[in-house]
């Protein structure tokens, strides 16, 4: 399926102005039924659709000959086994927790933990790039209720737009910025936030890629850092380089490998919360249930899940009210 963005995004790594994503279907027979996305995006992750595809192709085979009471947990360590793709694998994932809420007519948040949210906190995504724009956009989103909003750094004019932003939120919105790795280096990350920290800021996301970069401008930042794309790296969420750590669905492998990576950022001392790299319904749906389950057992920052709105073709679903977003209540992902 494709997706059409509303207004094109424009962040460090390149200008978004759609998104393509793969749907599954795991179909044991008699209604028997789990549904999951796939959504690599290859300017941000570096992985193709098309590879996704293949991954999910061979992975049909491996399903195929597989017993159909076989656990989730041994259907998933069968297909990683025989290509071990995330953005892959989530997509299977998604499907055998929609299938295990269908079958048991529970959410599968309710499945996840005993005590999930019903609702998670969002925030909203500032990506226009004049200071009038982003100043407009960001008093619309506290108009609506928005406790925090992010504003794309990185890109032109950080300053000005940030003081803009503060201006139209008032002093109690949360505000974040995210520069998904523009500043090549510590040094130039450090003088960068610096300047921006004046503005008050909760968290600045990947201000520089890599565990090692990150924890040195952490050493020196006046701003809290949140890890985002180096999350992706083996071990890198457990490091406790950052102040928080940015869980997205595709990158971690599914709902199952977000908690997992969830569990060592806490264990090392960082917050977590979850965020959507521009997903469809049931991966946004896969992160309400994942933050909602992550609720019962601390505290979740704001995530990053109100993205659905920015599609053209997708205005209210799962859409926030308030600031919030409902968990799906019914069986399974929605």
């Amino acid at each position: 399926m494709r997706l059409r963005l509303r207004a094109p995004l424009r962040t460090a790594w390149g200008v978004l102005e759609e998104r393509a994503l793969l749907r599954v279907r795991l179909d044991w027979g008699g209604g028997d039924v789990g549904l999951g996305e796939a959504a690599p995006l290859e300017p941000y992750d570096g992985v193709p659709l098309a590879a996704v595809a293949a991954a999910l192709d061979a992975y049909a085979a491996v399903l195929r000959d597989a017993p159909a009471d076989a656990e989730p947990g041994v259907l998933l360590a069968a297909c990683a086994a025989e290509r071990p793709l995330p953005q892959a694998l989530a997509a299977v994932d998604l499907a055998l927790w929609d299938r295990a809420g269908r079958r048991t007519g529970r959410p599968v948040a309710h499945l996840l933990a005993a005590g999930a949210a019903a609702s998670v906190p969002v925030n909203a995504t500032i990506g226009a790039e004049d200071r009038a724009g982003a100043a407009a956009a960001a008093g619309a989103a506290a108009a609506a209720g928005f406790g925090c909003v992010k504003v794309k750094v990185g890109v032109g004019d950080d300053a000005g737009r940030l003081a803009a932003v503060r201006a139209a939120v008032g002093p109690d919105v949360a505000l974040r910025v995210d520069a998904n790795g523009a500043w090549g280096s510590p040094a130039e990350a450090l003088a960068n936030l610096r300047a921006l920290a004046p503005a008050g800021l909760e968290y600045a996301e990947e201000p520089v890629h890599g565990v090692a970069a990150l924890a040195a401008v952490r050493a020196g930042s006046p701003v809290p850092v949140a890890m985002d794309e180096t999350a992706a790296e083996p071990g890198a969420a457990g490091a406790g380089a950052a102040d928080a750590v940015c869980l997205k669905i595709a990158r971690c492998g599914g709902i199952s490998g977000l908690l997992r990576d969830a569990a060592t950022a806490r264990a090392a001392g960082s917050a977590v919360y979850v965020a959507s790299s521009f997903d469809g319904p049931l991966g946004i749906a896969a992160g309400l249930h994942a933050a909602a389950a992550l609720s019962a057992t601390g505290p979740v920052p704001a995530c990053g899940l109100a993205t659905l709105g920015m599609f053209a073709d997708l205005e209210g679903a799962l859409a926030p009210r308030g600031g919030v977003i409902a968990v799906p209540a019914g069986p399974g992902l929605l």
